[in-house]
């Protein structure tokens, strides 16, 4: 498998090129061989926490009330819905897949997840965004805090993942870091773990992309 020094060097060519007078993200690639992506042993959607999250922060919407509700708002969830509001949802499917794509992440009450399995479960779950349950005396703040480094890696039938790393602005060791963390967590998916994965790719929002072969182990 690659080493963050292997991976850093990677990072280095995908960034020689030209910078944007814009904040280019990083965006790392991971594509697969001997595997079928048809097959359930390639359903992958996992929450990739990067260690390094520069400049990115993913949107977060908590549904729930009380004392919970409160502690999301106050730390700066961007959206909230109560239950009352859940309900609006019931039977307006195109309303509910807005939804889903309005934010990265959802948190939820753990008592209300069966209703918000009713009401959303279909609009949220094709997108690998079912809310992660958060139980009465949870420490939220902390969650909502990992939740900011979070990104989402799916494969979505085909045999590649990928997902936004990190940003121009960090290092290439920090990147490189990023970048393992994702491969870690999409290789416990895999059949052969690692020995399924074909290359790691990376390029900026506006660079060409540079590959690197994992040799075989």
């Amino acid at each position: 498998m690659l080493t963050n020094v292997q991976l850093a060097e990677l990072v280095k060519k995908g960034k020689e090129s030209k910078e944007r007078k814009f904040p280019e993200t990083v965006e790392s690639v991971i594509t697969f061989k001997d595997v079928d992506p048809k097959k359930t042993d390639l359903n992958i959607n996992e929450t990739v926490y990067l260690p390094h999250p520069g400049s990115h922060k993913s949107t977060i919407c908590f549904i729930g009330s009380g004392d919970l509700l409160l502690r999301a708002k106050n730390a700066g969830v961007e959206g909230t819905l109560e239950p009352s509001q859940l309900e609006n949802f019931a039977g307006n499917k195109k309303e509910a897949k807005k939804l889903a794509r309005q934010y990265d992440f959802f948190l939820a009450d753990t008592a209300l997840m069966p209703r918000i399995g009713k009401i959303l479960g279909t609009s949220l779950g094709p997108k690998g965004k079912i809310p992660t349950p958060v139980p009465p005396n949870a420490p939220i703040e902390a969650m909502i805090t990992r939740t900011r480094t979070a990104v989402r890696v799916r494969s979505r039938a085909t045999l590649a993942v990928a997902a936004k790393v990190g940003d121009r602005k960090l290092s290439d060791a920090d990147l490189a870091d990023n970048i393992l963390a994702m491969v870690a967590a999409v290789q416990k998916k895999l059949p052969s773990g690692d020995r399924n994965i074909r290359a790691v790719i990376v390029k900026t929002t506006m660079g060409k992309p540079v590959k690197s072969k994992v040799s075989e182990s």
